[in-house]
């Protein structure tokens, strides 16, 4: 079930960010003027509503990921807490498309919510807790040759709102790092499983 879970999360997440990279231009689309953004969201709402369901969703499986991962660890005390919080603050950050922004008519209203529930709460502590989460898990399962390259550029997207030039790219290979760890980790979860089945019935 983990492995799956793993694997779900990791493809669930790049088919909803290539999806609305084609439908509404995400995430370039939010260096766009208010008016625009809303505009374009208003054209393509079901699409893009449903598309951002499915990326909170691909989030929230790090808490099933999380408790799953913490069975099979012998320190298990910061992996469910930071994956917890990662997947809290990025679904709040990404519900906020279907749930609050069809019902704003205000631009500047629409800046304050996405400056508070995306920058600030989905993006920079979701980047702070998946990076950190993502070296914790990774001391213990690996494989840490793609995971912690992945938490640091991840953790690079804080720097975005600064205006750090190369950061915005630094952060999107790095979840594309983290994606491909994601996959890695499933390999290794299903290999270890399939070795204690192997044993146990090599015992009976």
């Amino acid at each position: 079930m983990l492995p799956l879970l793993l694997v779900a999360g990791a493809l669930g997440a790049n088919l909803a960010f290539l999806g609305l990279g084609i439908v509404f231009d995400y995430p370039d689309v939010l260096a766009y003027p208010a008016l625009e953004v809303m505009h374009r969201f208003a054209d393509h709402q079901l699409a893009v509503s449903a598309l951002f369901l499915l990326l909170a969703a691909s989030a929230g499986l790090l808490v099933p990921i999380s408790y799953g991962l913490a069975a099979r660890s012998p320190h298990p005390r910061w992996i469910v807490p930071l994956g917890i919080t990662a997947a809290s603050v990025q679904i709040i950050g990404l519900l906020r498309w279907p749930a609050i922004v069809p019902f704003i008519e205000d631009p500047a209203t629409f800046r304050t919510v996405s400056t508070v529930l995306g920058t600030i709460v989905g993006e920079t502590l979701g980047y702070l807790a998946t990076a950190a989460w993502t070296v914790v898990v990774a001391r213990q399962f690996g494989p840490r040759l793609i995971a912690i390259p992945a938490a640091v550029l991840i953790l690079s997207g804080v720097l975005v709102p600064l205006g750090v030039p190369g950061t915005d790219l630094a952060n999107f290979v790095g979840y594309i790092l983290w994606s491909l760890w994601l996959i890695a980790l499933a390999w290794r979860m299903w290999r270890a499983g399939s070795d204690t089945r192997v044993e146990t019935a090599a015992a009976a």
